[in-house]
């Protein structure tokens, strides 16, 4: 009987351990109130709609992930810039990622305003942000948490936002419900809005559609990516990244789980810094980005493939 109880405690607490493993959590920011929700995104298969004409993509198997449930804030953004809390005491030896904040390099302060007249408030969504300023914002978060994050892959994007569905937009084929879960075009008012005030998608993912498009770490290529999230190459050349999800300045043809923006030198048409910022872009406040912590994190010796974008 004895023997029978064991056994009943040892299924349970093996079901509460791989519970918690798919669980989503927070993550928060030391000396500061900043958090980041993080939505447990479990592994599988999908297949992705074909790059071009006549050509199958194949099925593309994801490792199991966490995203953040929202796009990243300039509230989180601006505590990236200012380095204010850098002082806080580092990550216990041994956790991910062990390397000191004050070592990872921080993206130029702008003395304009990058909303371009939108809004640089707490819950707004970061914009005018290269790739390159992205992934340095995830080492440096990475630095300060311990936890290894980074932009997600197309792959991991697009598995994400489809969220087990095989349809044009997680909740169908027809854009007729597109106003309950995403700013675009048709109720934007032409602007991006605080992040989170739409309904998510069945994966607990808010505007995976709509206001700002968010980068991957993907080159622009037909078939850009492999049959696994872990085939990711770095990008050769700033242009032509990848961004997915569209904005609040684009329809709906845009904003399907498909859809993919290159990113353009035109972008920084008007930069007002000179050189020109390797961190900014002016004329892009509809880009932005979310981020992925992998639940099987890469070795050590392979963060900078992720982090240090040429």
């Amino acid at each position: 009987m004895i023997q029978g109880i064991a056994i009943g405690w040892l299924c349970l607490l093996a079901i509460s351990s791989g519970n918690a493993q798919e669980a989503g959590y927070t993550e928060t920011l030391a000396g500061t109130n900043l958090e980041i929700d993080m939505a447990a995104i479990p592994g599988g298969t999908y297949t992705p709609a074909s790059r071009q004409a006549g050509v199958s993509p194949g099925i593309v198997r994801v490792d199991p992930f966490w995203m953040s449930s929202r796009e990243i804030t300039w509230g989180l953004y601006q505590a990236f810039l200012q380095r204010s809390a850098d002082s806080e005491p580092q990550p216990a030896r041994g956790s991910e990622v062990n390397l000191e904040v004050d070592a990872v390099s921080g993206a130029t302060i702008p003395y304009v305003d990058m909303s371009l007249g939108m809004g640089t408030g707490e819950e707004f969504p970061v914009g005018n942000v290269t790739r390159k300023a992205a992934s340095l914002f995830c080492k440096w978060l990475s630095a300060k948490t311990g936890n290894f994050y980074r932009l997600p892959t197309e792959a991991e994007w697009e598995y994400a936002a489809r969220a087990g569905t095989d349809t044009p937009y997680f909740f169908g084929s027809r854009p007729d419900s597109l106003g309950r879960y995403a700013w675009y075009s048709g109720n934007s008012d032409g602007t991006y809005h605080p992040v989170g005030k739409k309904q998510p998608n069945p994966w607990g993912l808010y505007d995976i559609y709509g206001n700002v498009a968010e980068w991957t770490l993907d080159r622009f290529e037909s078939g850009a990516f492999g049959n696994a999230a872990s085939e990711f190459e770095p990008p050769v050349a700033e242009y032509p990244g990848v961004l997915r999800g569209g904005s609040y300045r684009d329809g709906p043809e845009a904003l399907k789980n498909a859809a993919r923006l290159a990113s353009n030198p035109v972008w920084k048409q008007r930069d007002p810094q000179f050189p020109r910022s390797k961190f900014w872009f002016t004329d892009a406040p509809f880009a932005g980005f979310r981020i992925v912590r992998p639940q099987n994190p890469p070795e050590a010796s392979d963060f900078s493939r992720y982090w240090d974008t040429k």
